[in-house]
């Protein structure tokens, strides 16, 4: 049961940190959030309110809650980001998804908005990933829980995060076969 459990909860896995990080990875990286706001659009299509409104796994987030809770990681990624290329080491301040995931917005409100989001956030996103140079990667920001975290790393993790959440969506309507 517990085994079942996580893969609800982790159905790719959970992000590995890695102390060296190619080329070759941070361009996946970069595909997977480039194709992030298309995937999730896709992994919704079509879904009744009903329907986005059915918890991904038990005690979980509904489908409604998980694509504005994207949106929400993905705009607080970025800014993070953009902090670790304008100050040296920043500390960042983290904030409570969960309580986030309870607020009207994400309970409610039609998806459509937070996917319009998401598709214009990953466009600036993605252009400046494509132009940092390799002292870019490099660059850190402090998390008051989890410490420092490098640029690479950060891409990596949230190219995870994103393939994480549309697997959420995607195993839940092959389960339900939506």
């Amino acid at each position: 049961m517990q085994e079942q459990t996580e893969h609800w909860r982790y159905p790719i896995g959970t992000y590995e940190r890695r102390t060296v990080v190619s080329t070759a990875e941070r361009e996946a990286w970069i595909g997977d959030i480039a194709a992030l706001p298309e995937r999730l659009r896709e992994a919704v299509r079509g879904l009744t309110p009903e329907r986005l409104d059915t918890p991904y796994r038990p005690g979980g987030w509904t489908v409604r809650q998980v694509v504005h809770h994207v949106a929400d990681s993905h705009m607080n990624s970025f800014v993070r980001l953009k902090l670790a290329l304008t100050e040296d080491a920043p500390t960042i301040k983290p904030y409570r998804e969960d309580l986030w995931a309870e607020l009207d917005d994400a309970r409610a409100m039609d998806v459509e908005p937070s996917l319009q989001l998401l598709t214009a956030l990953h466009a600036r996103w993605t252009t400046l990933l494509r132009g940092f140079g390799e002292d870019a990667w490099a660059r850190t920001f402090r998390h008051p829980e989890s410490g420092a975290t490098d640029l690479a790393n950060h891409a990596g993790l949230y190219a995870w995060h994103g393939n994480h959440h549309v697997a959420h969506i995607t195993n839940l309507r092959r389960a339900r076969n939506w």
